[in-house]
């Protein structure tokens, strides 16, 4: 493993050097951002305090919620304050925890989506075992697995990062660290590392969308034995679901399976699912879901009430 390199820093070219543009990315990735931590910190909070969001949907959600924190916090912050300065370096090593909070956070949010459909599908083709199949227990474990295996990957994504040698260049047209830009600067043959990279990040996004794209098609399927009011509240809930699946593996899928070859729409696309996912999930979560609108309420009222009692 090759770990001493020449570069000690690299410099983030960001989304754009010009001044005017840059203030626009400020403001703008600073509303999203914000607007990200209200939204699903609303989520964690609501669930967290609710006795009526006890079922494992929102035990996953939850989790879903506090890894699109975690999922943005590893990009924006940085980002953001890189917009108000001339010059953004960073240090070899920041650019390495970079890297594997990122992929630690996506990956941990793919499983946990997975487990998301996997409560669907018991809930909806098997609801007289449902309890006893997705028990706390049961989903306390399904979690744990996903947070070792999403550390697995990222583990993985490290080794290879730490693997390339970098002799010279160290200018990365990128907003944050990843090894598709690192790859574009190690002075060594990165056809093998690529292989690597597509089998690990890439395979990780493909055979988990399939998957969940035919549990959801297994699921609408069997809802024509439900009667019409199941089959509106399943169908609600598993759009919503849908929909968050198609947003965050669409661009993840175009990004990590292919060669290694940039395109100039890159570092919007990854705008896309590094800030735009983050923010719209609670939105589509919410906004589609009658229990956690009523159970928002009831957060907002009792702090209310408790506010005037003072």
């Amino acid at each position: 493993m090759q770990l001493n390199n020449n570069v000690t820093e690299f410099i983030l070219l960001g989304l754009t050097q010009d001044p005017f543009r840059k203030k626009i990315v400020f403001v703008t990735f600073l509303l999203f951002y914000l607007g990200t931590l209200l939204g699903n910190f609303l989520i964690i909070s609501t669930i967290k305090t609710s006795r009526t969001l006890g079922s494992p949907m929102y035990f996953f959600l939850f989790h879903l919620s506090l890894s699109d924190t975690c999922f943005s916090t590893s990009i924006a912050p940085r980002m953001i304050v890189d917009t108000l300065l001339k010059n953004t370096t960073i240090p070899f090593s920041e650019c390495i925890v970079q890297v594997f909070s990122f992929h630690f956070f996506g990956c941990l949010e793919i499983f946990i989506l997975i487990l998301m459909a996997l409560d669907r599908y018991v809930a909806i083709c098997k609801p007289l075992h449902y309890m006893a199949i997705m028990s706390r227990r049961v989903c306390s474990v399904l979690v744990a697995v996903a947070w070792v295996g999403s550390c697995v990957h990222s583990l993985a994504q490290i080794f290879l990062a730490l693997s390339l040698p970098f002799c010279g260049p160290n200018v990365i047209d990128h907003y944050f660290c990843d090894l598709q830009p690192l790859l574009q600067l190690a002075c060594t043959d990165t056809y093998v590392i690529n292989l690597l990279l597509v089998s690990n990040s890439g395979a990780i996004c493909t055979v988990s969308f399939v998957m969940l794209m035919v549990s959801y098609i297994i699921i609408l399927h069997s809802l024509r034995n439900h009667s019409a009011e199941g089959r509106r509240k399943a169908l609600s809930t598993c759009i919503s679901h849908i929909i968050v699946v198609i947003l965050f593996f669409g661009p993840c899928i175009f990004i990590y399976t292919r060669p290694a070859t940039t395109f100039p729409m890159d570092k919007m696309i990854a705008v896309f699912y590094t800030l735009g996912t983050p923010l719209l999930n609670p939105l589509i979560y919410t906004l589609r879901n009658a229990e956690v609108k009523n159970a928002m309420r009831k957060l907002w009222s009792k702090n209310l009430i408790s506010d005037d009692k003072r």
